[in-house]
């Protein structure tokens, strides 16, 4: 094929460039920074986010959008969920029509509480909209960029939009499978970022296995209490973009949100721990917004309330590990 594009050159971007080198001749990666653009060009690598990992000389880094746009026959946009909005106003201008325009972000807008689909159908004109899409599931970059086996669920209100984004994803090492629930998609694939950092600090305070099954399985509970409101699948969530990319979170050691909570459970501030990294963790600002979702939607979100306290009240993990465990006596199934 032809020319495929992806906006945001950070870890998941850069892993979804490469995907999309097996099947496209061009893939432009799209970057704010002149010096990393520079430099993915001169080394075929993107060492501040993926260091040692040689990239498919397909892939060419600019910061031009209207080059990048330009003639695309697929377009990724991979910015974090909370300046999706910003990055969108730029390239609305220059989008190509006709499309498919997926969003990897997994996370919620703070101010609107929009899903990121819901972001994209707000920045773009309403003859997009049956192009975009979400990707989402258990997928980490490094291992993408290794091509080792990855399966995925792309997700459009217009099947033929996940379709075609389908074909053009398609290799040996990268599978996936639609879904029209874009609801549900995005839901877990934002939601267990924060399920994550709480299964960090309980490994942080040294908590055990137990404990991590049980905030896995309680957490998958919490997402799909909230995703089902909000009008999702309730079997979206046991599938690829819930459940798969639950474990896979809140389990691999290459889990940044998880690398957060293990380091919140050890007591840090969190300030100190964000400053150490390069990549965004996207689940403390999506604690925020479940807390505020929990609360319009008068859905109970314990585990989520827990990190958002933690995140942004100053408690500790400590504490919030021991409020969890003297809630009131409950049904599994409420």
């Amino acid at each position: 094929m032809g020319k495929a594009t992806v906006l945001g050159a950070g870890s998941f971007g850069t892993a979804m460039a490469t995907v999309l080198s097996a099947n496209f001749e061009d893939v432009a990666l799209w970057a704010r920074d002149a010096a990393q653009v520079e430099a993915i060009n001169r080394t075929h690598q993107n060492a501040g986010y993926l260091p040692g990992l040689t990239l498919s000389e397909r892939i060419a880094a600019t910061t031009d959008l209207q080059q990048a746009l330009s003639d695309a026959q697929i377009v990724i946009v991979g910015i974090p969920s909370q300046a999706t909005r910003a990055v969108l106003a730029q390239a609305a201008p220059f989008m190509p029509r006709h499309v498919p325009v997926i969003t990897i972000a997994k996370g919620i807008e703070n101010d609107t509480l929009l899903t990121m689909t819901e972001v994209l159908e707000q920045c773009l004109p309403e003859d997009f909209h049956p192009q975009i899409g979400i990707l989402s599931g258990p997928s980490f970059a490094k291992e993408m960029v290794q091509r080792l086996p990855t399966v995925v669920t792309v997700a459009s209100r217009w099947e033929k939009t996940a379709v075609r984004a389908q074909a053009a994803l398609k290799s040996e090492s990268f599978r996936t499978y639609t879904s029209t629930d874009v609801v549900g998609v995005q839901v877990g694939g934002a939601l267990k970022n924060v399920i994550a950092i709480a299964a960090g600090m309980g490994d942080g305070l040294g908590l055990g296995h137990n404990a991590r099954a049980a905030i896995i399985t309680r957490g998958l509970a919490e997402i799909s209490r909230i995703a089902v409101r909000m009008g999702a699948n309730p079997l979206t969530l046991s599938g690829l973009a819930g459940m798969g990319d639950l474990v896979l979170t809140c389990t691999g050691e290459l889990s940044r949100n998880r690398r957060v909570g293990m380091e919140l459970g050890k007591g840090r501030a969190l300030d100190d721990i964000l400053k150490e990294m390069k990549q965004v963790a996207e689940g403390v600002k999506t604690a925020k917004s479940a807390k505020d979702l929990a609360q319009k939607l008068s859905c109970e979100l314990p585990i989520c309330e827990q990190v958002y306290k933690i995140a942004y009240e100053g408690k500790s993990a400590k504490a919030a590990a021991v409020d969890l465990m003297v809630r009131a006596p409950k049904s599994e199934l409420m």
